[in-house]
């Protein structure tokens, strides 16, 4: 295969599939960032005005939160059926539901029209959606990473990944639209409007899926007759030392990102002296570059070796730690901008471009729709939603110190550095049907 082939041809034969896969992942994180900016600014004022405003907000927050408990319970269920029955039409079910509930909020009654019925509804809507996200990764990984030539893994495994800054990119722009309403016409309708267009993209992912034939992986899985019956009781049983190496793998992906693109405006506009539009566009940059980067580090992942790039990257993540504070404390605009998009945009990127590859590659074709999830979704759990929080709260214990919240970004480096040790000392097993990727 010349090397054109391996990059145009190949692009053109696999295009449905990478853009099934980016899609469902985009509409994740655009429901992710566009439900919590609703939640802040809207909900706690049509749906939970029977309260105090502030435990109005409490609550609205609470309604966001609740993905984080439900996540990982669609995780198992959808990695499950996705172990057992097949990759494509769990990804079908996961992006209907998910989509579904989505559309279903933007056409909420509000408490005004049926009282306590609408914060209730809201709730269910809530969780129907956590149930589908919860499953969606996992398959949408998997679809990329099944269907790839063996030669480029890495970048297709990126593509999921990619949806991530994808759906930041668009929640960002829909809601920066939003603000072009009058208060009274954004609280009416205008909020509305991103809720019932994420349906475009719903449509578009299952068009593109109903197409798409069952992975080659899970197909050999099938003939062979391997196909595991009770999934999540075998992975537990005999591939739990991968599921931590998952997690801890990560661990570095996660806890960084919340830090780089969320924190970071809560610690530069009250520690520090910027006005909060500085630090939204220096993320919004960051998001942008991230973007372009994360296939193209896959793409090189599948020259120079995933594990390489990941220990490599992470070890750099690391050593800008210091860095990345020191040009946030300068309080100036270059200062934030460059801080951010090399953190974000270029050293965060590679770590999350192969970390999907790297998870599917240590577990067997069939219990890996359940192992990546369980493990994607024990260090999202461990790692992720509670960056922002520990790091706030180690600020103020500290008077505003930033040099704590260093050293529990590196003690996130080194479990990483650990689990990707641990991960090039995993032996695969007979189970993997298909043919060993050389990293």
């Amino acid at each position: 295969m010349t090397q054109h082939e391996s990059t145009t041809t190949v692009l053109r034969k696999n295009k449905k599939v990478l853009i099934a896969s980016l899609t469902g992942s985009a509409i994740e994180w655009f429901d992710y960032f566009l439900y919590g900016t609703a939640a802040a600014l809207v909900f706690n004022k049509i749906f939970f005005p029977m309260v105090d405003p502030v435990i109005g907000l409490i609550l609205s927050y609470l309604s966001f939160s609740l993905t984080f408990f439900i996540r990982p319970i669609g995780g198992v269920i959808f990695a499950h059926i996705g172990d057992r029955i097949g990759r494509k039409k769990t990804l079908v079910l996961t992006l209907s539901l998910m989509g579904g509930a989505t559309v279903m909020i933007g056409l909420l009654p509000t408490y005004e029209m049926i009282g306590m019925w609408a914060p209730a509804l809201l709730i269910l809507m809530r969780i129907i959606q956590g149930m589908g996200i919860g499953g969606e990764w996992g398959g949408a990984l998997l679809l990329a990473y099944e269907y790839a030539p063996e030669k480029r893994k890495g970048f297709f495994g990126s593509i999921p990944q990619a949806g991530v800054t994808i759906g930041m990119l668009m929640a960002t722009f829909i809601v920066s639209l939003m603000t072009l309403f009058s208060e009274e016409d954004f609280l009416s309708w205008g909020w509305r409007i991103p809720f019932l267009l994420s349906s475009v993209l719903v449509l578009i992912g299952l068009w593109i899926r109903k197409d798409i034939d069952e992975t080659p992986d899970f197909k050999k899985v099938k003939k062979s007759g391997q196909v595991a019956k009770a999934p999540l009781r075998e992975t537990l049983k005999h591939h739990w030392r991968e599921v931590l190496i998952a997690a801890g793998l990560k661990v570095v992906e996660t806890a960084p990102f919340y830090i780089f693109s969320t924190f970071v405006v809560s610690y530069a506009t009250t520690t520090l002296t910027f006005q909060k539009s500085q630090a939204l566009e220096a993320v919004t940059l960051g998001a942008l570059v991230a973007t372009i980067m994360i296939p193209l580090m896959g793409l090189l992942s599948d020259k120079i070796g995933r594990q390489r790039m990941y220990a490599v990257s992470v070890f750099i993540l690391g050593l800008f730690i210091v860095p990345w504070f020191m040009l946030l404390n300068t309080g100036t605009t270059w200062g934030i901008v460059t801080a951010t998009v090399i953190a974000f945009g270029v050293l965060w990127a590679p770590v999350t471009a192969v970390l999907g590859t790297l998870c599917s590659e240590i577990f067997s074709a069939n219990v890996r729709y359940t192992g990546i999830t369980l493990g994607y979704q024990l260090g999202a759990a461990l790692a992720g939603g509670t960056a922002p929080l520990i790091a706030t709260g180690l600020l103020a214990k500290y008077d505003g110190d930033w040099v704590p919240v260093a050293w529990y970004l590196a003690v996130t480096v080194v479990i990483s550095l650990i689990a990707i040790f641990c991960a090039s000392r995993v032996k695969r097993g007979p189970a993997i049907l298909a043919q060993p990727n050389e990293l």
